[in-house]
């Protein structure tokens, strides 16, 4: 039987934006079957909300840590959060109004 799904706020700092980093973020989490978001922070950071189960969630924060080739990830915080039903169906790209 499955665990119920929890939902997890990464933030990924460092050298994050401009390096295709949302991109990887997501291919990353529908690998992991994971739904959810990323975008990017008007701080320079990137922000990553998954949904799913604790073990791909453990494997998304390994993968965050890593990054996409020309990236440097100098920390990554995760928190948990609710789980918000708008974003239990799909992992997507959030573009914030900045």
């Amino acid at each position: 039987m499955p665990e119920k799904p929890i939902a997890r706020r990464y933030l990924v700092s460092g050298m994050v934006q401009g390096v295709g980093f949302r991109f990887y973020a997501q291919r990353a989490a529908e690998r992991l079957s994971l739904a959810g978001y990323v975008m990017n922070r008007h701080d320079g950071r990137v922000e990553v909300y998954a949904i799913g189960e604790p073990g791909p969630l453990q494997e998304l924060m390994i993968e965050l840590r890593q990054g996409p080739r020309g990236a440097s990830v100098s920390d990554v915080t995760e928190e948990e959060v609710a789980v918000l039903d708008e974003y239990a169906g799909s992992f997507c790209i959030e573009y914030d109004s900045w």
